[in-house]
C-alpha cells in the first residue's frame, strides 16, 4: 500500500499490509528558514520513509510574530535560546492581538508547507505541528508560573488574549491545508496535566480555546491529538475533533497503549516507542525485540506506531534504521 491509503485505512479501522510508523525530531540548524526546515524535513522523510510527515517547526514560531525573540542556533543538537518575551506584566496581554496571514513568521511557515508539499507529493499524509492557545500563551511569558499568576490575578484579560490567540491559528489552521497540510499535529505541552491545572481549571481556559483552531481545519482534515507531559488529560480530550491521538506511553504516570487505547477508542491511537528510553540507549537488536514485543500487544487496527514525542536528535541512526526495517518485515 502508499503511505496514504495505508493511514487511511487504519483510521477506518481495516486490516493494512503492515503497521504504520512515524518519528519526527528538530533539525536546529536548519529551522531559521522555510527552505532550510523543508530540506530537513524532506531529507529525513527520504531517509526513512514514514507513513506520516510531522513537520517539526523551530517551536517559538508560534510566538515570534508577538514579539518572542530568540538566540539562534547553528548546532543540529543544540536548541535555540529565547532572549525575550512579548508578556512581561499582566497588562501586556493587551497587545497580544489577533494576527495577519502574511506576518512574517507564519508566512515564512506557509511557505516551507509549500515547499514541502511540492517536494515530496501528494501520497503522503502531512500534518503541520500547532500548540494549543494556552500552550501559546505559556511560551509568551518566561516561565508556566508566571501565566499561572496571571490567569489567578485576572482571568478576564489573560481569556481575552486567548480568544484573539485561538482566532489567529483557526484562520492559520485554513491557510495550513491551503498550503498544502493534511491537518494538524496538535499539541497541549505541558498544559493539559494535572502538574499544572486541574481539569475544572483546564475547562475554564483550555478546552473553549482548543477547540477553536481544531473546528477550523475544515472537512477532510487528518489532524493528530497530541496530549503532552506527565498525568496528563488523555482520557478527558479524547473526544476532540481528532482522527489520531498521541502521547507518551512509556511514562508510568500516563495510560499505557492498551488502557490508552480502551480510553480513546474509536480513534486511531499513535504511540508504543519509548524514545527517551531504549530507542535512545538500546542496540539494534533491542529495537527490534520491542518493536515485535509491542506489535504482538497492539490492537490489530487502528495503530500506529509513534514516540511520544520529538525524538531526541542524537537518537543513533541505527536504531532509526532497525525500528524502520523492524516495521516493515511486519507485513501481514
Amino acid at each position: 500500500m502508499k503511505h496514504r491509503e495505508r493511514i487511511e485505512r487504519i483510521i477506518a479501522g481495516e486490516k493494512v499490509d503492515r503497521p504504520a510508523v512515524s518519528m519526527w525530531r528538530h533539525f536546529y540548524h536548519l529551522e531559521s528558514t522555510a527552505q532550510g526546515l523543508c530540506d530537513a524535513m524532506v531529507g529525513f522523510q527520504r531517509e526513512y520513509d514514514w507513513d506520516i510527515m510531522k513537520i517539526n517547526p523551530r517551536a517559538s514560531y508560534h510566538m515570534e510574530d508577538w514579539g518572542n525573540e530568540l538566540d539562534w542556533s547553528n548546532d543540529e543538537l543544540k536548541k535555540h535560546s529565547k532572549t525575550k518575551f512579548a508578556v512581561e506584566t499582566i497588562d501586556d496581554w493587551d497587545k497580544i492581538i489577533e494576527l495577519p496571514m502574511d506576518s512574517p513568521v507564519l508566512g515564512e511557515h506557509l511557505e516551507a508547507v509549500s515547499l514541502i508539499r511540492k517536494e515530496i507529493g501528494n501520497d503522503l499524509p502531512i500534518v503541520m505541528t500547532m500548540f494549543t492557545p494556552l500552550s501559546i500563551a505559556g511560551d509568551l511569558v518566561k516561565d508556566d508560573n508566571t501565566l499561572l499568576e496571571h490567569l489567578r490575578e485576572n482571568p478576564e484579560k489573560v481569556k481575552s488574549a486567548l480568544g484573539r490567540i485561538a482566532k489567529t491559528f483557526a484562520n492559520y489552521a485554513k491557510e495550513l491545508r491551503n498550503a498544502g497540510a493534511d491537518g494538524l499535529f496538535y499539541a497541549t505541552t505541558q498544559w493539559a496535566s494535572r502538574t499544572l491545572l486541574t481539569f475544572d481549571e483546564y475547562l475554564e481556559f483550555g478546552k473553549p480555546f482548543d477547540l477553536i483552531p481544531l473546528e477550523a481545519t475544515g472537512d477532510g482534515a487528518l489532524n493528530i491529538l497530541h496530549v503532552c507531559a506527565s498525568e496528563n488529560y488523555l482520557s478527558e480530550l479524547a473526544n476532540y475533533p481528532a482522527q489520531i491521538v498521541n502521547w507518551d506511553d512509556s511514562d508510568p504516570t500516563n495510560l499505557n497503549v492498551k488502557t490508552g487505547t480502551d480510553a480513546v477508542s474509536p480513534k486511531t491511537v499513535m504511540a508504543g516507542i519509548d524514545h527517551r528510553g531504549w530507542l535512545q540507549s538500546g542496540t539494534p537488536k533491542d529495537i527490534e525485540l520491542k518493536i515485535r514485543e509491542t506489535a504482538a500487544q497492539a490492537p490489530e487496527t487502528g495503530f500506529i506506531f509513534g514516540p511520544g514525542c520529538s525524538i531526541a536528535p542524537e537518537t543513533p541512526s541505527e536504531n532509526l534504521r532497525a525500528l524502520r526495517d523492524t516495521i516493515e518485515s511486519l507485513k501481514h
